[in-house]
């Protein structure tokens, strides 16, 4: 839904030229139909996202003008809107577009500027017609319900599928409850329900079990866990089919536990070693003689549970798996077979990413019933997506977080170029896009941006995309509020592609060093902005009109673009902080010290303003899962590691490289974790210095492991001023470095 409006006229043609595009690998709820659908649901989500203006909008169904073609059309008088559309989903689309461009609101992933609409919603200027050049806008991340929380409500899922569809997507990838599914087939082979529940992590950890690359962390998980996540599950998949949108169900491709082969005597079980520290499950051979079976226990098993797809995501040999002397393209046929078999005519989706899906497995399937979804899209030059994949079709992706990391920015300017690049080149396979962060709800622009993609026949212009959400995000045109948004698309959202597709981390939640360069592991080792952009934007969203800074979107991108400036200070301040202990300078040493400390302070004292960067709003979701005390803990270990330990040991925290992956930037964390670890490294360096010595050797691991065990009880109510402490960030950051004194 792209901001800047179009006419009927110039729609027209888009529609018809989209007859060519959709082939039969649209999902079965795309397809045409001359039967008007109920919009109910499209009401429904309506009235939840628009409580006081709900009214004042109708909804009318239409068939699709062609297979696979999704469209809306926007008209109407002050207080009397009318969106028509081919799905309800759709109908949602059409909102968000009227929303966006006419009534100038936002409702984003997070943040919700309707408090600023008028009593009488506006008119349409002239009729506008949207229609998706793609017929697939895909949807979340393996790892989003480990990233973007496990322990969430069905209201907020709910929420979640309801701004999707504001924003154009029609598919979502659904993995609450997934492990329902195993512990109810696997019972066929040899298996009790308490070896299974052993089996399977804990909620947080579940996604990396469902991709083969570990098991067990966190458990046992109870019966009533498994119960209640696939109650959940269910509710989620039932919500999205009512809205004419496909649940991605994850598809069986051979995972098994590591001992099958000596409960299920003669099945053909290959060892997948280790991923990073850990151990990994055994793949079930696909051309042997148990698959088969397995595989249809395991889709009846979720048909009830969950009830029937048109999409199924699945990756074998991810991330370092071994086929072993397995024959991949036999193996990969047989896979679909099973799934074709349970499930025909659906679509097997599959991760572009590394070297996956390989030419081999290619060669095994029916191409024309597979999606890869690519995750590297905008990552590298030099792509041919066509030639790589033999023509199989595809969807233009991006992961522009990884971990959940609350840092900001993506390599906007490579989407809006090389996605048009890509999908009117001859002989094209680009049949969607992919919106796959890790985590989900840190970063409301980028989404909106990528969203469009698939809703503009004639590309898109940053410039003034970002001029419109300026004025859409905060209620109104505001000369600061455009200015602020300026910098940062030609700061954080104009990254190129240059092998990352995320921005960089902040320093204050990095492992202790003074040579520091990433909190994560495999994340960018350097500033790929400028970071003078993001505090000009900051500078800028300070001065924004008093009467525009109540909202909630204004606070939430206020709060987060300030915290993005001491992230970045982080960078400036520890080359100094190394410069100062190599020279020996223990006056400027201390003072530089004393700054870091001032801007942790900071930083937690800024988050604390808003819930969304609170970790106890994070850790306050769990409880109500666990049914006893004792699994609560485990609940709650479990939440508490994948931000900071990430596994269960020292040998799969550090040696695996995983502690802070999933590093956040939140009230509480910074102060009782980070802060605490690096006041730890520089009383070392400072006693060091004194004494001249070396520095003695700090436990990080035991810092962070105690953390992570810890049952202490933090706030969910924000605390302070926004506008305040953000002022004060930016007063801060003007001050003079030391070097330059």
């Amino acid at each position: 839904m792209p901001l800047i409006a179009r006419s009927d006229r110039r729609a027209v043609p888009v529609l018809l030229a989209l007859l060519c595009m959709c082939t039969a690998l649209t999902p079965a709820r795309a397809r045409a139909s001359e039967t008007p659908f109920d919009p109910a649901p499209a009401v429904a989500a309506l009235t939840r996202l628009l409580p006081a203006h709900a009214a004042q909008i109708s909804l009318v169904p239409e068939p699709q003008a062609a297979p696979g073609v999704d469209a809306f059309t926007v008209s109407g008088t002050p207080g009397a809107i009318r969106v028509r559309g081919t799905s309800p989903a759709t109908l949602l689309t059409g909102v968000g577009w009227y929303l966006r461009n006419v009534a100038h609101a936002d409702i984003g992933l997070p943040g919700d500027s309707t408090s600023t609409l008028p009593a009488t919603l506006p008119p349409v200027p002239a009729a506008h017609t949207g229609a998706a050049v793609v017929p697939h806008r895909y949807a979340l991340n393996d790892t989003d319900n480990g990233y973007s929380g496990a322990y969430r409500s069905f209201a907020d899922y709910q929420h979640e599928v309801d701004v999707l569809a504001l924003h154009g997507f029609n598919e979502v990838l659904v993995t609450v409850g997934a492990e329902a599914p195993y512990l109810r087939a696997l019972q066929g082979f040899g298996y009790s329900a308490a070896d299974l529940r052993a089996w399977i992590p804990a909620p947080a950890h579940q996604p990396w079990w469902l991709l083969q690359n570990m098991s067990g962390f966190g458990g046992p998980v109870s019966e009533q866990l498994v119960a209640a996540r696939a109650a959940v599950g269910r509710r989620l998949c039932d919500h999205l089919r009512a809205l004419g949108m496909t649940p991605v169900l994850p598809g069986y491709f051979g995972t098994v536990p590591t001992d099958f082969a000596e409960r299920d005597p003669g099945a053909a079980v290959v060892p997948q070693g280790t991923w990073t520290a850990f151990a990994r499950d055994s793949w079930l051979d696909p051309t042997g003689p148990r698959f088969a079976e397995v595989a249809a226990a395991y889709y009846a098993a979720q048909r009830d549970a969950f009830g029937d797809s048109a999409v199924y995501k699945m990756d074998p040999l991810h991330e370092g798996g071994t086929a072993g002397g397995v024959d991949v393209p036999a193996a990969a046929g047989a896979i679909q077979r099973a799934l074709l078999t349970a499930h025909p005519g659906a679509v097997w989706a599959i991760l572009g990413w590394e070297h996956n899906p390989t030419a081999a497995l290619l060669s095994g399937v029916d191409r024309s019933r597979m999606l890869i979804v690519d995750g590297l899209s905008d990552r590298y030059d030099g792509l041919d997506r066509e030639s790589d994949w033999g023509g199989t079709p595809y969807a233009f992706g991006t992961i522009p977080d990884f971990g959940g990391k609350t840092a900001v920015g993506a390599n906007t300017g490579v989407w809006t170029t090389r996605f048009r690049q890509w999908l009117t080149k001859p002989g094209s396979a680009l049949k969607g896009i992919a919106f796959m962060p890790e985590g989900t709800g840190t970063d409301p622009a980028a989404l909106a941006l990528f969203a469009d993609l698939a809703w503009s026949a004639d590309g898109i212009d940053r410039a003034a995309w970002f001029t419109a959400y300026a004025t859409a995000r905060y209620g109104r045109a505001d000369a600061h509020a455009a200015e602020a948004w300026a910098h940062l698309r030609e700061g954080p959202y104009g990254m190129p592609s240059d092998g990352w597709s995320e921005p960089q981390d902040g320093l204050f939640t990095a492992r202790p060093s003074l040579t520091a360069s990433t909190s994560a592991s495999w994340s960018p080792k350097r500033l790929r902005y400028d970071p003078e952009s993001v505090r000009k934007a900051l500078a800028e969203l300070l001065a924004v009109a008093p009467e525009l800074r109540g909202t909630d979107t204004y606070r939430y991108d206020l709060v987060n673009i300030a915290r993005q400036a001491l992230a970045d200070e982080s960078r400036r301040l520890l080359p100094e902080i190394d410069e100062a202990y190599t020279a020996g300078d223990l006056a400027a040493f201390r003072s530089l010290v004393s700054r870091w400390s001032a801007a942790e302070d900071d930083l937690d004292r800024l988050a604390a303003t808003d819930a969304r960067f609170m970790v106890g709003t994070w850790l306050a979701q769990v409880p109500s899962w666990g049914e006893t005390d004792a699994e609560r803990a485990r609940l709650q270990y479990d939440a508490r590691s994948i931000l900071t330990t990430w596994g269960g040991t020292r040998a799969e925290a550090e040696d695996g490289g995983l502690h802070d992956y999933a590093a956040r930037e939140w009230s509480g964390l910074v102060a009782d974790l980070y802060a605490k670890r690096w006041a730890a490294f520089f009383a070392s360096l400072d006693t060091a210095l004194v004494h001249q010595t070396h520095p003695a050797p700090v436990d990080y691991y035991a810092l962070d492991d105690a953390w992570a065990h810890s049952t202490s009880v933090y706030p969910t109510t924000p605390a302070g001023d926004p506008l305040g402490v953000a002022a004060a960030v930016a007063a801060s950051l003007n001050r003079p470095s030391e070097a330059s004194r």
